[in-house]
């Protein structure tokens, strides 16, 4: 661990921050003041296609209109690619990463199961596809998407893997890592140079991150960034996962289904501050947590 506590905050910048960004946001600059530790602010843009400058600008007005203030400048992912790739070249040295070719439609028609994110788990179609057939498919012009060979990395990682979970207090609790549940997880895709399971991986190693503070929601990815921080030899942080804010039909907020963004709750930064239970006195209104 660092010798300075580290947290990060890491929005991506493909829509407006809501009431769930800034609790996330709040929580991390209260830990981080109370450990009198660092707290970093890292842009997750590498799906270009999503992310915005303007949303990334919005997103920085928003965290100082709510009175945080970060530790130097921020990282952004898109400008790190060859961290991601140097990181995949280790697993693939390993024999712990494979291409994979298959369709989006052929991995929805394989009824593998789901994974906790609810997506289909893959099959292993391309796991054990020749040298010769993967050279032959490459020069055809296929470009692939390069995948965790999960139970040989589990295979090689320590028996006892685990992670040091300590919620919205202090209180320790040690979690066994599952990361079966995630299958043969993608790395890289085919048009981005990490997926978000090895991005924030390499980030936090890199940036020297010693508490990883995120929703709920990212609870079981921590079972698939354990193996990966395993596999590669990087350290693993302190983790808390928190709360979630709800929406009025009781859903976890989120820009996919067009949450109120945070300078339209049409209330002060104080206001806001107090709803999320970050500030003294009576809210102006009242938000749901989970």
């Amino acid at each position: 661990m660092p010798s300075v506590p580290t947290f990060r905050f890491a929005p991506s910048p493909n829509g407006a921050l809501h009431l769930g960004h800034a609790y996330s946001a709040l929580m991390n600059a209260r830990f981080a003041a109370a450990n009198r530790g660092r707290l970093l602010l890292r842009i997750e843009d590498l799906d270009r296609s999503r992310c915005k400058p303007e949303y990334e600008a919005a997103i920085r007005d928003d965290l100082a209109w709510l009175g945080i203030v970060f530790d130097g400048a921020p990282r952004r992912q898109s400008e790190h690619a060859g961290d991601y790739a140097r990181a995949l070249d280790a697993l693939r040295a390993c024999g712990l990463a494979y291409p994979c070719f298959c369709t989006r439609g052929a991995l929805a028609a394989a009824r593998a199961g789901r994974d906790p994110d609810g997506a289909p788990l893959y099959p292993g179609t391309c796991r054990s596809l020749s040298a010769r057939e993967v050279e032959a498919r490459l020069a055809a012009g296929a470009r692939p998407v390069w995948r965790l060979d999960s139970a040989r990395t589990r295979a090689a990682a320590p028996a006892d893997l685990i992670w040091r979970e300590f919620g919205e207090g202090e209180t320790e609790t040690r979690c066994v890592a599952e990361p079966a549940a995630w299958g043969d997880f993608v790395l890289r895709g085919r048009d981005v140079a990490a997926s978000y399971h090895l991005a924030v991986v390499v980030d936090d190693a890199l940036q020297a991150v010693s508490d990883v503070v995120r929703g709920r929601d990212l609870f079981a990815a921590t079972s698939a960034h354990r193996l990966l921080q395993a596999a590669l030899g990087l350290p693993a942080p302190r983790y808390r996962h928190h709360r979630l804010v709800l929406d009025a039909h009781g859903d976890k907020m989120s820009k996919s289904a067009a949450s109120t963004p945070l300078r339209d709750q049409g209330a002060a930064a104080e206001d806001v501050r107090a709803a999320l239970g970050f500030a003294p006195g009576a809210p102006r209104f009242v938000a749901r947590l989970s």
